[in-house]
């Protein structure tokens, strides 16, 4: 499951793996407890670049893994060098892109945004808003390949899972 940050992807893939009974990986998460950092601390100690680099380790290191499982990816995890092309030529994987509009984006965000390093900077909500428009247009090119897009602007958890199960199944 792809999207920008604060589109769902966690805590939809985490209820989908529970009615699916299939296991749940959150690639932050799973980075986290394999570095022994924080994303926020890998951040601030070993640079973007590193992260990506071990992001796309992690990726594959999971692709291995021939066991079912929802996967909810980072924001910007699509978004650096070929990652995008390795998620849609993995065999039995279905690449869903949830999509959230500027707005909703900002809403769910500017509460959180302690907990993001890439716009914990950001004061205000049309400050968050501009980064979120700006930052989302160079992302959708990356996202917009996924093989399946889930708007889910007023969409309750329960009804973006019904609607993938819709369209998997």
């Amino acid at each position: 499951m792809l999207g920008y940050m604060g589109s769902g992807k966690s805590s939809v893939a985490k209820e989908l793996a529970l009615h699916l009974e299939v296991q749940h990986i959150d690639l932050d998460s799973y980075i986290e407890r394999s570095e022994g950092l924080t994303v926020n601390e890998i951040f601030r100690e070993k640079g973007e670049i590193y992260f990506r680099k071990k992001e796309r380790f992690y990726l594959e290191e999971i692709f291995k893994n021939k066991q079912p499982l929802i996967l909810s990816l980072g924001g910007g995890t699509p978004c650096y060098g070929d990652t995008m092309n390795l998620i849609n030529q993995t065999p039995d994987l279905t690449s869903i892109y949830l999509s959230a509009n500027v707005n909703t984006l900002t809403e769910r965000l500017f509460k959180e945004k302690e907990n993001r390093p890439l716009i914990s900077h950001l004061d205000t909500r049309e400050d968050l808003n501009d980064f979120i428009r700006k930052h989302l247009f160079e992302r959708s090119y990356f996202y917009n390949q996924a093989k399946m897009i889930v708007k889910t602007d007023g969409k309750s958890i329960t009804e973006i899972m019904d609607e993938i199960k819709q369209k998997l199944f």
